[in-house]
């Protein structure tokens, strides 16, 4: 039984290694590297919104749309990177919101 388990475990990471969008490829790297930007999104929640930038806010938030469903037309389908620019999207909407009057800042303790 164990030796099963085991061979199941090996034959889905050789399917993850060898799949067209998996760890050999740029199409893994380059979304996995964009989630800088989504942990720097998060960083300036904390910044007040007077900082922080509109047009590179409205530059995030289209270019993490436009290219959220360029992920989902490919093939195969990229799922890191839809992922990743669904959360670039949603940081820059956000703070266009917090920019807007929208969206109250909640003070952090």
């Amino acid at each position: 039984q164990k030796q099963k388990e085991i061979m199941a475990t090996a034959g889905r990471l050789a399917a993850f290694w060898n799949h067209p969008a998996g760890p050999k490829t740029i199409h893994f790297w380059a979304p996995t590297f964009k989630w800088g930007l989504v942990v720097a999104g998060l960083a300036d929640l904390n910044r007040p919104i007077e900082k922080v930038s509109t047009n590179q806010q409205c530059a995030l938030a289209a270019t993490g749309m436009i290219w959220c469903r360029y992920a989902t037309q490919i093939i195969p389908i990229n799922y890191n990177l839809m992922s990743v620019n669904f959360f670039v999207a949603l940081t820059g909407l956000y703070q266009l919101g917090r920019k807007q009057g929208l969206i109250k800042d909640i003070p952090l303790k």
